[in-house]
């Protein structure tokens, strides 16, 4: 009896959380819409809807009037998430800065604040210190919001260890070797989840247009560092949070120009606002790293590009061949249809395109198949907050709201 009770539990979760699913895809959803979509019966969707509307957890919105005059009968009436259950804190931090969102359980932008982020900030002030602050900061100015606080998730750089409690290593200096996410779950007494760069862009890359939802995407952060997350077929690729790819660090150059990383010839090292200033001013490539670069100084560079300085055009065109290369080299296992530049790098698309495009043509798979669509996308921080927003919002629905008794 006690495995019957098990399995009728879990058949339960699961379709609870295949409405939850459904709703936070495609928004607000009819009841015949719904069962479209998950491939469960009326029936079972009339009672999930029936207790997820009694805990509170979605409500029926007003029916929305046919925009077809000869639409006959009642509109039907949709259901859609409450925003009000639940909220959720979500970092993004780089090497140059720290923003600090607080969303509720709809995905509605509620409050946002900013810090900069230089070499010496987390050695001046612990990481769990640092966040502790901010989001203490938002909670008093939302003290509804702060009330339903379910997560605090953040998006980092660098290596996370295998408990997902800290980084084992990070371009951002000082937040290595640190349990912070421990830390901060004991302050506020919620689960803090850390996220690397690369995966949560391969999660806000299936956000970015509707119809590459369940695409193969690569989708490449340049910027303060070289990042890559990838889709095939809609799921992401990976082993996890700890196993998502480090792109950045394939080698381009052996024995090649020094990254942030210590090792040499990484394709970060040349594409990179750092690695594309080192190139342009002339720097040594044995020259250790810049530890951050202003983002007024990279678009000075993209400007003087742009301009014809061959300096800044040749720095641009060396970063554009490498990680061309890097994508060439890549689509010998893996074939996208799309692949999104997205950072700061994104504005400088034009300048590296040539080069980009050289590189992916000497795959054999391109030449076969063709030129996978390269586009830019010039808002650098849509795709990491997407994914996170979506990755933690998905945590909650699954994790909290379907396990509801």
């Amino acid at each position: 009896m006690a495995r019957k009770v098990s399995d009728s539990d879990s058949v339960r979760r699961q379709n609870r959380g295949l409405v939850l699913g459904a709703l936070r895809v495609q928004g607000a959803l009819s009841r015949t819409a719904l069962a479209a979509s998950t491939g469960l019966s009326h029936a079972s969707i009339t009672a999930i809807t029936h207790d997820l509307i009694a805990q509170q957890v979605i409500a029926e919105l007003e029916p929305q009037e046919k925009s077809d005059s000869r639409g006959r009968g009642r509109p039907a009436t949709l259901v859609g998430f409450n925003r009000h259950i639940g909220a959720a804190a979500l970092f993004e931090v780089d090497v140059n800065r720290a923003r600090l969102s607080l969303v509720d359980y709809g995905g509605i932008l509620v409050d946002r604040i900013e810090s900069p982020v230089t070499p010496t900030t987390f050695a001046n002030s612990p990481p769990a210190v640092f966040f502790a602050e901010r989001l203490r900061q938002l909670q008093a100015r939302n003290p509804a919001e702060a009330v339903n606080l379910r997560r605090v998730a953040i998006s980092v750089q660098g290596i996370l260890d295998r408990d997902g409690d800290g980084l084992k290593w990070s371009p951002i200096a000082h937040l290595a070797n640190r349990p912070f996410a421990h830390e901060l779950a004991a302050v506020f007494a919620v689960p803090v989840m850390l996220h690397k760069r690369g995966r949560l862009l391969a999660e806000g890359a299936r956000w970015l247009d509707p119809a590459l939802h369940d695409a193969s995407v690569a989708t490449v952060f340049v910027g303060s560092t070289v990042a890559m997350g990838m889709t095939f077929r809609g799921q992401i690729m990976g082993r996890g949070d700890e196993g998502a790819t480090e792109f950045g660090h394939m080698n381009h150059l052996p024995n090649g120009a020094l990254c942030r990383c210590g090792m040499r010839g990484c394709i970060e090292a040349y594409a990179s606002d750092y690695g594309v200033l080192r190139t342009a001013y002339s720097v040594p490539e044995t020259a250790t790293p810049a530890p951050a670069v202003p983002l007024h100084e990279y678009d000075g560079l993209i400007a003087r590009a742009e301009s014809g300085d061959r300096a800044a055009t040749h720095a641009f065109n060396i970063a554009g061949r490498a990680v061309g290369f890097g994508l060439s080299r890549m689509m010998a296992v893996f074939d996208p249809s799309h692949v999104f530049i997205v950072g700061p790098g994104a504005r400088a698309f034009a300048l590296m395109q040539a080069e980009i495009n050289a590189a992916l043509a000497s795959a054999l798979v391109c030449r076969v198949n063709g030129l996978p669509e390269v586009i830019a996308h010039h808002d650098e921080k849509e795709p990491v907050f997407k994914g996170l927003l979506m990755k933690t919002l998905n945590d909650i629905d699954q994790s909290d709201i379907a396990a509801m008794a």
